[in-house]
């Protein structure tokens, strides 16, 4: 008897040391790094693509029809006002401009003649309002075959560059046709679509940075922003335009390029690190957090991801501490050490 109760000593005393000792490695302290949740953050800037667009665009066309004879210009290239362009086949024009050139002779020298009768009174004053009818008549053909013949050239208007839509020699062209399109690019606008619900965010002198791939990454300080009213009915986005000086013209319309909007203001200010959100086993998120030095699991609602970061909506408070190194190891109430 007195050997049994040894042996269930023994085995009591092995069981508490087992149980004290596996009480001490739970409660050890585990090393983790945190970062206090802060409302600046990457956030603030976002990033978007844009296009560059001409700031304003002129078609040039003929007001008569014909074949094109001649083009002057090529795509891309540079124009000044008053440069000519284009020209259509004359042919028809000059023979008219001939025959009023003839009817004009024929006038002028009718109303010589009767110059002479109505000076010495033998014209009946009828006949001479006559012709001096025919001779402004004359005139007026005469002015509409010259306008003719000057039609079938075509000047620039502006001056600027050159777009894709230039017609060649040989076709044929109608009235109001375009023929070349001319591009003011001393100013360009960088258009953006903007997702509905981060449009209110944006002001006219909201700060913007574009980057331009097509020219080695070379940025440029964005202007003055104009909004669109109304969204596009498929992607809920709307257009804003950053107005951009283009002095050197090294911007050309169709240009991709990164806009970086800063000093954006919104609710989604608090970010984190994505790789601190977790997944628990509904899917729902979580982050571990510090309060009292130990660890506690606090579900989050998230938002916006930009670069390696992400926009907290909710579940955290200026100032908390958020583990993003070493949460593996974690559980409720870890106790923890950093």
């Amino acid at each position: 008897m007195c050997k049994i109760r040894t042996l269930f000593g023994a085995v009591v005393v092995i069981f508490l040391t087992a149980c004290s000792e596996k009480q001490e490695r739970q409660v050890e302290p585990i090393a983790v790094e945190t970062e206090t949740v802060s409302s600046d953050g990457h956030l603030n800037a976002r990033t978007y693509v844009g296009v560059v667009e001409e700031e304003s665009a002129t078609s040039v066309s003929f007001t008569g029809s014909g074949t094109l004879t001649r083009v002057c210009v090529d795509e891309g290239k540079s124009i000044r006002a008053g440069q000519l362009i284009a020209e259509i086949d004359k042919t028809q024009a000059r023979n008219m401009l001939s025959a009023a050139e003839a009817q004009m002779k024929q006038a002028k020298d009718a109303l010589s003649r009767m110059q002479q009768l109505h000076d010495n009174g033998s014209l009946a004053e009828m006949k001479w309002v006559e012709t001096q009818s025919r001779v402004e008549q004359a005139k007026a053909q005469l002015d509409l075959a010259k306008k003719s013949v000057a039609d079938c050239s075509v000047y620039a208007p502006v001056s600027g560059i050159i777009g894709k839509n230039v017609m060649n020699a040989g076709e044929t062209v109608l009235p109001s046709m375009p023929v070349a399109s001319i591009l003011n690019i001393n100013s360009v606008k960088i258009v953006v679509s903007i997702p509905e619900k981060e449009i209110a965010l944006i002001t006219s002198n909201t700060a913007t940075t574009i980057s331009v791939e097509a020219l080695g990454g070379r940025t440029f300080k964005g202007g003055t922003i104009t909004k669109g009213v109304e969204a596009d009915g498929l992607t809920h986005t709307y257009n804003i335009k950053i107005h951009l000086a283009n002095t050197d013209h090294s911007l050309l319309p169709g240009m991709v390029c990164q806009v970086r909007v800063d000093g954006l203001k919104s609710s989604e200010r608090m970010n984190v690190p994505i790789t601190s959100i977790q997944k628990n086993a509904k899917g729902e998120s979580f982050v571990w957090t510090i309060k009292e030095g130990k660890a506690h699991r606090t579900p989050v609602t998230t938002g916006r991801a930009s670069g390696n970061r992400i926009a907290i909506e909710g579940g955290l408070n200026e100032g908390d501490q958020v583990v993003t190194e070493g949460y593996q190891k974690l559980s409720e109430g870890t106790e923890i050490k950093k």
